[in-house]
């Protein structure tokens, strides 16, 4: 999952060019033609769109976890710019509406309808962020997709094909948990190395964070190593485990405030601590995690708007990536940056809240 596609879209070649990443990318996910059609669609309607309304931007896709779990991988599709903004986003997702003379307006709306999830968030003045997820199977008409917990985007250093970051989450029964990995340096061997923890992951997902994060040792001794974060949600007990090692950063959400936690020095398969720290926190329904690789600008400033906290977190994901950065300040590393928020697939773990 550490192949990667970015592509600056600044004059209608690159609309093209969007569009053979989502075909390469549903290659790669094993994706049939159908759902090949689809993110070739909504690549070719997400990128013609930064040229129409917001004078450039940029489009990311990356290989996800599917929702369905198991070894299926989705195409996650993402827009970003910094132009003009959508004053209404309800009204744009409405077919008909569009500020640009000559459209028929059905760009976002087709979007909305072969994506099996699509999220758009946007402020007059500061741009538009797209996230659009291809999945195996299309979903059900007029059924919107259920939430996922957690989300995440990826970018490689010179727009390369491989970031040597990688993200993903599980689900073991009561356990949600969230991984990021930074492979040490960047390009195939530090992507090796990320993807060897993220596979991991899958079989230790029933364990706490520090157990994880040791098995984690063993199983990249034949890389390079990383710097890896595992933070754990326990729905039953509402609480976040925390524990890193390595220069990963992650702040948490609680109420109206941010409180970072920080890792233990040391790399993961090759110089792994004697003791690992674990913060716990309360989890609650306003909670909501950020991680993320140290190729994001140590000064970010976490989102504040309502309206993006409580969206999809791949979205919240992307909006922080893009507002930490500018062409002034081109990234220097891999940079990921993954999001847990509550699930909030059931009533249930409201009711505990």
């Amino acid at each position: 999952m550490s192949r990667v596609w970015e592509i600056p879209v600044h004059d209608s070649t690159r609309v093209r060019d969007a569009r053979i990443a989502a075909r390469e990318a549903c290659g790669q996910a094993g994706l049939a033609a159908a759902r090949t059609a689809a993110a070739e669609l909504v690549a070719t309607e997400l990128a013609t769109n930064l040229l129409k309304h917001a004078g450039g931007g940029r489009m990311v896709v990356n290989l996800v976890m599917a929702p369905a779990g198991g070894e299926d991988t989705s195409v996650q599709l993402f827009s970003l710019d910094n132009g003009p903004g959508i004053p209404d986003v309800g009204a744009a997702l409405r077919d008909g509406w569009s500020t640009a003379a000559g459209s028929l307006g059905a760009g976002l709306g087709s979007c909305q309808r072969s994506a099996n999830a699509f999220h758009l968030y946007s402020l007059p003045g500061r741009g538009t962020v797209a996230a659009a997820r291809i999945d195996p199977e299309p979903g059900r008409r007029g059924t919107p997709a259920a939430p996922v917990p957690a989300g995440g985007i990826t970018i490689a250093l010179t727009q390369a094909e491989h970031s040597g970051d990688a993200w993903s989450w599980v689900r073991s029964g009561s356990l949600q948990t969230l991984l990021l990995a930074d492979g040490l340096g960047h390009g195939p061997k530090a992507a090796h190395a990320s993807t060897a923890a993220v596979e991991e992951l899958r079989r230790t997902a029933h364990l706490p964070p520090a157990d994880i994060l040791r098995r984690l040792h063993t199983a990249l001794r034949p890389t390079r190593g990383a710097a890896v974060t595992v933070a754990q949600v326990d729905t039953d007990r509402a609480e976040l485990s925390f524990a890193g090692v390595g220069n990963v950063g992650a702040r948490v959400r609680t109420g109206d405030s941010w409180t970072s936690l920080v890792s233990h020095p040391g790399i993961v398969g090759a110089y792994f601590p004697a003791h690992v720290p674990v913060r716990r926190v309360p989890w609650r329904r306003d909670s909501l995690l950020v991680v993320h690789s140290d190729g994001l600008p140590s000064r970010w400033r976490p989102p504040e708007d309502p309206r993006l906290l409580a969206d999809d977190p791949s979205l919240v994901a992307a909006a922080i990536l893009r507002d930490a950065g500018s062409p002034a300040r081109p990234a220097r590393d891999d940079i990921s940056v993954a999001v847990l928020a509550p699930d909030r697939r059931t009533s249930a773990h409201d009711s505990r809240l």
